[in-house]
């Protein structure tokens, strides 16, 4: 049964056949081609359900929905669970901005924006109150007459088609939603996700902290390859890596010999209208045990599910990852022994700080892989809406290598669970009193008991 709909979220409607049926809108402006019924013993009259796509919201405590277009007035979103009393204003997601921003460098895309945010609800007196905050960053370099052509024709490994097959329509100027300009509103909220838990780390808790040195909490990414490019594990040592280190250079990769080999790699493929892929790598050091579940909702698999989600990722390695199939039981299992501080730790790491779903207290390491950028100004043969082959040169700015610009959407991401599992793990393992043997405590020790002069 087909009809129109220009209805938000669920509306209902009747039937005579005595079922309900329920219709899964792809689009406000697009007919239903499917249903199914159910019977309704309740009522005489059946109703229809008519369900409007989703998929822009992330997290189930720190919930995090973007909004906005490419090229449309803005993009941004909206943050619902933020804690209240944190301490937050623009300048504290702007910088994080600012390393996502467009036209950073001549290995980035040309197109100008500031991305200068400005937060719209959720904060008074300078702190948050814990209701929705909203943030906006206006778009100001728009072209879409550049996508005239894209408009009729398919960019080849694009989001144009598959979106076109399952709303009916698209928003053609720069892809829409597909663009990674919708990441903007992600690293914004992954800015507070950061100062969540710096502040939670630092002040409050030892629940997601466990060193002495509270200034050591990181999450922190890097480039470990460009096209063939790839930096050797031990060409750096991630314990005392610095974000520094990483931001010295337009690659973002710590090691300057390598970065110089990537930048050189995405100059050759930039000058030809063509473009190269990579990989990221993000550590996260001095996460504390505890934090995951079992079977469903693994630390890592929520940490899979949330770098996947952005655009153009095509991998994820996790630990020892795809290397660890080549090893015997013996040699990749993470022996235990008990540290100088008295605490459980495994002599190696290849389950990358996560075992049975939980975090077990050492370095998280995952490796997320980027697709080489699927715009780009070469000719290509394609086929257009109604179903003609053709060729086509996309026109538009876009990144050569997209993995620069990405690191910081990576952190963002990783953040993101991080702060929506310690939530968790808050409402439903610190309600009663805990193990001290095993568990770290919610709260901070008196002072004179952690021995802070």
């Amino acid at each position: 049964a087909s009809s129109l709909s220009a209805k938000h979220f669920v509306a209902a409607s009747s039937s005579s056949d005595g079922f309900s049926r329920v219709g899964f809108r792809r689009s406000s402006i697009v007919p239903v081609s499917t249903s199914f019924g159910f019977s309704n013993r309740r009522r005489s009259r059946s109703r229809r359900l008519e369900v409007q796509a989703a998929g822009n919201t992330f997290g189930n405590y720190f919930r995090v929905t973007t909004f906005g277009e490419s090229h449309g007035g803005g993009v941004g979103c909206i943050i619902d669970g933020c804690p209240p009393r944190l301490s937050l204003s623009e300048a504290d997601m702007q910088a994080d901005l600012d390393r996502r921003r467009p036209g950073q460098s001549r290995i980035t895309t040309p197109r100008k924006e500031t991305d200068t945010c400005r937060i719209a609800s959720g904060i008074a007196d300078g702190v948050t109150t814990g209701s929705p905050i909203m943030v906006i960053v206006p778009n100001t370099d728009q072209r879409g007459g550049d996508y005239s052509e894209m408009s009729i024709a398919y960019r080849p490994s694009h989001a144009d088609a598959t979106y076109d097959f399952k709303y009916g329509v698209r928003s053609v100027q720069g892809g829409g939603r597909s663009s990674a300009r919708e990441t903007i509103g992600r690293v914004a909220a992954g800015a507070v996700a950061k100062k969540i838990l710096k502040e939670k780390a630092g002040t409050e808790a030892r629940l997601i902290f466990q060193s002495d040195n509270h200034s050591s909490f990181f999450i922190i990414a890097y480039v470990s390859q460009v096209h063939k490019v790839v930096l050797p594990d031990d060409s750096i040592d991630e314990a005392t890596l610095t974000l520094e280190q990483i931001e010295d250079n337009i690659v973002r990769c710590p090691n300057p010999e390598y970065a110089e080999q990537m930048i050189a790699a995405i100059d050759a493929v930039r000058v030809r209208g063509d473009s190269v892929g990579g990989v990221v790598t993000c550590i996260i050091r001095n996460v504390s045990r505890g934090l995951g579940f079992p079977v469903f909702d693994k630390l890592e698999a929520e940490l899979a599910k949330a770098m996947m989600s952005l655009p153009a990722t095509k991998g994820f390695e996790f630990g020892s990852g795809f290397a660890g199939t080549f090893m015997t039981g013996s040699e990749h299992n993470d022996e235990f022994f008990m540290d100088e501080d008295g605490r459980i730790r495994t002599k190696t790491n290849r389950s990358g700080g996560i075992q049975g779903g939980i975090s077990n207290g050492e370095v998280i390491n995952m490796r997320i892989a980027f697709k080489p950028t699927s715009t780009i100004a070469r000719k290509q043969n394609t086929v257009t809406r109604d179903k003609h082959e053709t060729e086509l040169i996309a026109r538009g700015r876009h990144d050569p290598c997209v993995v620069p610009r990405a690191v910081p959407m990576v952190e963002a991401m990783a953040a993101l669970v991080l702060v929506d599992q310690l939530m968790a793990q808050q409402a439903q393992c610190m309600m009663f009193p805990i193990n001290p043997a095993l568990q770290e405590p919610l709260e901070s020790p008196p002072r004179d008991e952690a021995n802070v002069p």
